[in-house]
């Protein structure tokens, strides 16, 4: 897992971004981006790891809980990759928007605006997600439907809060983050980036694939693209469709009691 500047993982098939489609299927994509908050100052938002999960569909009406997961996931080797990320993110950004019916992010505007806000120049790729994103309620004849979780669900959710922990919640999706236990999320980025922070590197990879893969989730269940019955363990599913992806999903902590938030 890596090349060049940026740590890459991917369970597509050939270490693709984006998995096929079969005839009459449907591609559900659901993107997260981590980067460290600091409103204080100029430039502290800093993207430095960001994370696609696929969903294929069999078509509508289809079991959330037993259709095939992919996943592609970057983050940086070691802090001031920045662009590096950003530029990755964009090419990533266009084959998604390319590939996929349906296209999620939870606060998704805010994840864009972080990757552009660092970026030397216009990134094609994260500026037509941008637009993508803003004409969202607009019906556009082949080009992918794009949904904001935190503000496009409310047809399907009992709760008040539009926070994604408690959207999944409200929705029977169990998805502690057992990598909060021990460290705070600001710590854990931190540590990501240090040339020894190996595990905190994968903790922060799979935290960042989880959100990714409940926006999915959540996405289709509000598309009315499919279902799960009753309520869904998402470490355990991610434990069970990654096959060893990460060292993390075989720890007896991953799939232990809740952790965090």
């Amino acid at each position: 897992m890596g090349e060049g500047q940026l740590i890459v993982s991917s369970n597509v098939p050939g270490r693709g971004v984006a998995p096929a489609c079969p005839a009459g299927a449907l591609l559900v994509a659901g993107l997260d981006v981590e980067w460290s908050r600091n409103h204080r100052v100029a430039g502290g938002n800093v993207p430095f790891s960001y994370a696609v999960a696929w969903l294929v569909l069999p078509g509508g009406g289809a079991r959330l809980d037993a259709v095939p997961v992919r996943y592609f996931c970057v983050h940086v080797r070691e802090a001031g990759r920045t662009q590096d990320l950003v530029a990755s993110a964009g090419r990533v950004l266009a084959t998604v928007l390319a590939r996929a019916s349906l296209v999620a992010g939870h606060q998704f505007g805010s994840d864009l605006a972080a990757l552009a806000r660092v970026s030397a120049r216009p990134v094609s790729g994260v500026e037509a997600a941008r637009t993508a994103w803003r004409r969202r309620s607009l019906a556009r004849p082949g080009l992918p439907r794009i949904m904001d979780t935190c503000y496009d669900a409310d047809h399907v959710l009992g709760c008040r809060s539009r926070r994604l922990a408690d959207i999944c919640r409200d929705l029977g999706l169990h998805a502690s983050r057992p990598e909060l236990r021990d460290a705070s999320r600001a710590v854990l980025r931190r540590q990501s980036v240090q040339a020894a922070g190996t595990a905190a590197r994968e903790k922060v990879m799979v935290l960042n694939l989880r959100h990714a893969l409940c926006t999915a989730l959540v996405a289709a269940y509000a598309a009315e693209l499919g279902r799960w019955p009753g309520a869904l363990d998402i470490n355990r599913l991610l434990a069970d469709r990654l096959n060893g992806a990460f060292g993390w999903l075989a720890d007896p902590a991953f799939a232990g009691p809740p952790g965090k938030g």
